[in-house]
């Protein structure tokens, strides 16, 4: 559901009491938690129960979080704020408009938490939770102590968003719905430009202007980080240039030309192999620099940061078996993490599970999907997750399969049900087993880690759940 963006933003003190619609996702989990933080008496509502999170938020000073969407909860409320993933039939909205209530998108209610800070806004179409925790961690090492909101939880904390007391909001700037179009950045940083979200901005083209319009939102007086490495990165740069806007390039070639380049990082220990995340740090400490805090400080950051959660997230080992789980739903960032697990499994083989996410996303990028599968050693394809669409007959997972590179007997598909005991029955000690995906495939992991336990319970162990252990 598109709620569309009041022409004012409100004042954080202009809320009132606010009720928050898909209070458990990633993006709207971390408003609630900043909510609270100053002083904001909000509530909430998710479809699914989960009672850690919802815990975890009452603790941060969330009023309550309920199961199921109904209108009540919004007769109470003085503003209503949705996400994208909301109905249009969905009970609360209804209910608050039929009451006048104020309804917000997430973007807005972000950009009413962001009025009096200088923000840093992470952008791009793939590695933005990640920067933004590189940032985030590399900011806290040099005394920064920013507010930060991100879409994945940082294995070193546990929470994805956190009210800081100092100057800088540090915000991961999604394109997906347009939401990055409302902010106002001082700095901004472009991980790339590599379409994607076809369904909600129609053409490539579209899709690249949308992030012309990102970078025009920046502070004149600030500045804009883009990865050189990618060539709508790079055009961004250029772009951006021309139009007299202060550009910092960074990229993984020391030949480049760029701006920051490894040698920025040169003695830092990185906690994952791959040239995708060394560009996202090189970003991070870039962004650092041009707010003038010290490069020393920042390095240590960089090389104490232990991950974020469902991003090449360790989950633990059983039977020499090793589980990692990450977000990877696109062909470029699916092909970024197979290099990376290749690296980590060292003389293993890897045996990934896929669960597509979205029929128009499969639709488009179907085929790119196989092939960038085919860096597995063994694949199995789950079941498209079918998010806010509904189900096309015509798209199924076959337009995956169909195009990875391996021999018959070494590709599959699976429901999320058996994804867990077909993968323990392709893998073998040594190997790595990655879960890839936006959706429920996360939940994949344990259970395959759970059924080699039961095979051989004393070479079991589980990931460490606070810091991820370093490849």
């Amino acid at each position: 559901m598109k709620v569309p963006v009041p022409e004012r933003i409100p004042e954080l003190a202009e809320l009132g009491r606010v009720h928050i619609v898909g209070i458990g996702g990633a993006g709207m989990s971390g408003i609630a938690r900043i909510m609270a933080a100053r002083g904001v008496d909000v509530d909430g509502c998710d479809s699914s129960p989960q009672s850690e999170r919802d815990a975890a938020l009452i603790d941060a000073g969330v009023r309550q979080v309920w199961t199921g969407h109904d209108g009540e909860h919004a007769e109470s409320a003085d503003t209503v704020v949705f996400s994208t993933a909301a109905r249009e039939d969905n009970p609360d909205y209804l209910r608050a408009a039929e009451l006048g209530r104020r309804v917000l998108p997430r973007s807005a209610a972000l950009a009413s938490l962001m009025r009096g800070y200088r923000v840093l806004a992470v952008a791009g179409t793939h590695g933005k939770t990640t920067t933004t925790s590189l940032l985030t961690v590399a900011l806290q090492s040099a005394g920064a102590d920013p507010t930060y909101a991100i879409g994945g939880d940082l294995t070193a904390t546990g929470v994805n968003a956190a009210a800081g007391s100092g100057e800088l909001f540090v915000v991961e700037a999604d394109e997906s719905d347009g939401a990055f179009l409302v902010y106002e950045p001082f700095g901004a940083i472009v991980t790339n430009v590599d379409a994607d979200h076809l369904d909600q901005w129609g053409t490539e083209e579209a899709y690249r202007a949308a992030f012309d319009a990102f970078a025009d939102r920046i502070d004149p007086a600030g500045f804009l980080v883009c990865c050189i490495d990618d060539a709508g990165g790079a055009a961004l740069a250029e772009r951006s240039r021309a139009a007299g806007r202060r550009v910092i390039t960074v990229s993984t070639d020391a030949g480049s030309g760029a701006d920051v380049t490894p040698e920025a990082l040169a003695g830092v220990t990185l906690w994952a192999p791959g040239d995708h995340y060394l560009a996202d740090a090189l970003a991070a400490y870039a962004a650092g620099l041009a707010v003038g805090l010290p490069g020393d400080a920042l390095r240590a950051g960089l090389a104490g940061y232990t991950g974020t959660r469902r991003r090449m997230e360790p989950k633990g080992e059983a039977a020499g078996v090793r589980v990692y789980d990450s977000y990877a739903h696109h062909p470029t960032e699916i092909l970024g993490d197979l290099q990376t697990a290749r690296a980590l499994a060292g003389e293993g083989r890897v045996v990934v599970a896929f669960q597509p996410h979205l029929v128009s996303r499969t639709r488009i990028f179907g085929e790119q999907m196989g092939a960038a599968l085919s860096a597995a050693d063994e694949v199995v394809v789950l079941d498209i997750y079918l998010a806010r669409e509904e189900a096309d007959p015509a798209v199924t997972p076959r337009l995956i399969t169909d195009a990875v590179r391996l021999a018959p007997e070494r590709v599959g598909t699976a429901s999320l049900e058996d994804a867990a005991a077909v993968l323990v029955g392709r893998a073998r000690p040594g190997d790595l087993v990655l879960t890839l995906g936006a959706g429920t495939v996360t939940q994949v992991g344990p259970q395959v880690l759970d059924l080699l336990a039961a095979r051989s319970p004393r070479v079991a162990s589980a990931a460490p759940t606070e810091g991820a252990a370093r490849p």
